[in-house]
């Protein structure tokens, strides 16, 4: 019977990785919440800024974002009906953890803002591959609520944060089908034989 290598088992998790659909209700534990945030904290960091902030929203704190995002949708579109508002607001409900990730970036003479975003980018994949290796489902979401004040303020986060993905963490029980661009598609090899 062959054996897969540690290689061959991570390089699966990585070209197998799609987002999760839906979440079923049962909540992963804090041990491996805190190992996926952990994977987080392990991107590259130039200049070892740690730009990457980690707020974990459980059980009924879901509520505050989910009404922040109402208020948001309220705001951007006042005659949006009621319904529309429950479905927006039902969003943060959509996995039983939510992990929402923001950019704090420093003024840095060696280090530009784009590394910094871009670092915290790798500590998403990170998390989402983290949770993939546990048995986990993501979905990384942004939309309109990430650029929101609204939504900024109602976590308590400052003007000058920057809202880079609401994570959705859970056990799956439906996901997306995989997909990846063409690698020919996106590559030139330098020089052309």
């Amino acid at each position: 019977m062959p054996t897969t290598t540690p290689a061959e088992s991570i390089y699966a998790n990585i070209v197998s990785r799609s987002s999760t659909k839906k979440f079923t209700d049962q909540i992963p534990t804090r041990e491996r919440i805190t190992a996926i945030l952990r994977a987080g904290a392990r991107a590259p960091d130039h200049g070892q800024l740690a730009p990457w902030r980690f707020l974990v929203l459980q059980g009924d704190a879901r509520l505050i974002l989910g009404e922040a995002m109402r208020a948001a949708l309220l705001a951007r579109m006042p005659e949006v009906d009621g319904e529309a508002q429950t479905r927006e607001a039902g969003k943060a409900l959509r996995s039983p953890v939510l992990i929402v990730v923001s950019a704090h970036l420093a003024d840095h003479p060696k280090v530009p803002a784009v590394e910094q975003l871009v670092a915290v980018g790798a500590a998403i994949q990170n998390m989402w591959l983290a949770a993939s290796a546990y048995g986990l489902g993501m979905a990384w979401k942004t939309g309109t609520h990430a650029y929101s004040a609204i939504v900024k303020q109602a976590l308590a986060m400052p003007e000058t944060a920057q809202i880079i993905g609401f994570l959705h963490l859970g056990y799956a029980s439906a996901t997306a089908p995989v997909r990846a661009a063409e690698i020919d598609a996106v590559t030139r090899w330098w020089p052309t034989n």
